[in-house]
């Protein structure tokens, strides 16, 4: 059997493509669910390390060191399979999304905490000196400031999330990665597996070249 046969072919793809676009639309929507869910818990985690009272500064900082160090695996594992122990009982979309917004909130926090550092001390005695309080710090002076500095890095972390949705086919979730893997068991051939690299391309390569895009700009405002 030659290359094109085994590894590109027309008709198995075909075939296998509804699978791969429903398959695709369940990987999309992870994402933007974790996305979205890590971006919201992870600021709020940052400015609780950064401003709360000294037990939450310490716990958010607990919480951050966890969840970038235990696998992502791993925890998908423990969340599907063993909080049923204890009765909670997650679908397989609740609990990927759960692993990986817990994941994402923990890089998201640092991500920020490191945006909101680099500001200027300056901007916070100005702000305290024209009597803005401190939501209206943070929301008027502070994060759009931060936010242009950590836009390059949050995309990046955005690229691994959806990413890291292929390992969600470990909880038996029909995400793209699992519809190939079915698809090319049932046609005994790699071509769908080859149809899903080529879709995690298509949806991710535009991304890469947003961050370099981000990169750049960013270089050039600070020269």
């Amino acid at each position: 059997m030659d290359l094109i046969t085994t590894f590109f072919n027309w008709r198995v793809l075909r075939d296998a493509l509804p699978l791969l676009f429903e398959g695709l639309g369940v990987t999309v929507l992870l994402g933007l669910v974790s996305i979205v869910a890590g971006m919201v818990s992870g600021l709020l985690m940052a400015l609780l390390r950064l401003y709360g009272i000294a037990p939450l500064r310490a716990a958010a900082r607990v919480y951050i060191d966890v969840f970038r160090s235990i696998p992502l695996l791993v925890l998908l594992v423990l969340v599907y399979y063993a909080l049923p122990f204890v009765g909670v009982r997650l679908s397989s979309f609740a609990a990927a999304a759960t692993a990986l917004s817990l994941v994402s909130c923990a890089y998201t926090a640092e991500i920020f905490r490191a945006g909101i550092e680099a500001i200027p001390k300056g901007q916070f005695e100005a702000a305290e000196a024209i009597g803005l309080g401190f939501l209206n710090t943070m929301r008027d002076v502070v994060l759009p400031q931060a936010l242009r500095i950590v836009t390059p890095p949050l995309t990046s972390n955005c690229i691994n999330v959806l990413k890291d949705t292929a390992l969600a086919s470990v909880v038996a979730m029909p995400d793209l990665l699992k519809q190939a893997t079915q698809a090319q068991a049932l046609a005994a051939n790699p071509t769908p597996l080859i149809g899903a690299a080529l879709l995690y391309l298509a949806l991710l390569l535009p991304l890469v070249r947003l961050v370099g895009h981000f990169e750049s700009r960013h270089r050039e405002a600070t020269r």
